[in-house]
């Protein structure tokens, strides 16, 4: 059977981190486990942006089988949380996350970001511009060393607000308040603006640059 990605956005979330929890998601059918959580780790992150109701408190990503029940893996992470949104995603990994043993945190800073497509874009001209030309010039001026794209496929809980991709970036903990750090601009002034510049206009191509959610976070594997 093959395997799927879910990526459930959550709110007014408990403790995310509990052998209990992952144990009541390996019941409901998870393979693995992955949580993102805005905690105080990430507190004074220059960049957070919101386009939801309110700010996105957690991301977690499910691996299960394709036949899977989506319903309990949901229960389970209502559990501890007040309110789960979940879409099914198609996951490339332009950079490998760097693989980090169950329950310790990841280094560096994960920013999660929900991308929403612009009404008056194509669906296949702004996928063709994010994966094939966007990839590349995000890269090339950030300083990532963990990149996911994961493309939308469709709701994996009622009423998920319509969303186009979530992607996830690593970076040094440093660039949580550092934009050299963030960029990779070395502390040269001139090439962080033309890094800034460049991605801007890039983001721009393809919507990215407004309406949308930017969630600083640290990330763990549960299970």
């Amino acid at each position: 059977m093959a395997q799927v990605k879910l990526i459930f956005a959550l709110w007014g979330v408990g403790d995310l981190l509990t052998p209990e929890l992952a144990t009541r998601l390996r019941a409901a059918g998870a393979e693995a486990v992955q949580v993102n959580v805005s905690d105080a780790a990430v507190a004074d992150a220059m960049v957070r942006l919101t386009a939801f109701d309110s700010p996105i408190q957690a991301v977690v990503s499910v691996w299960t089988h394709e036949d899977q029940d989506v319903d309990p893996v949901v229960d389970a992470l209502g559990s501890v949380a007040d309110r789960v949104v979940g879409w099914r995603v198609e996951a490339v990994s332009p950079i490998e996350l760097p693989v980090v043993p169950i329950g310790e945190r990841a280094p560096g800073l994960s920013n999660i970001a929900f991308l929403r497509r612009p009404d008056d874009q194509p669906y296949d001209e702004w996928l063709n511009y994010w994966r094939n030309q966007h990839t590349e010039i995000a890269i090339a001026t950030q300083a990532t060393f963990g990149y996911v794209q994961n493309r939308v496929l469709g709701a994996a809980t009622d009423g998920a607000p319509e969303v186009a991709a979530v992607i996830e970036e690593l970076f040094p903990i440093e660039a949580l308040t550092d934009p050299h750090a963030f960029y990779g601009s070395g502390g040269d002034n001139a090439e962080l603006a033309r890094r800034f510049e460049r991605l801007m206009d890039s983001v721009a191509k393809f919507g990215a640059n407004k309406n949308i959610d930017v969630v600083p976070t640290s990330r763990y594997r549960i299970l």
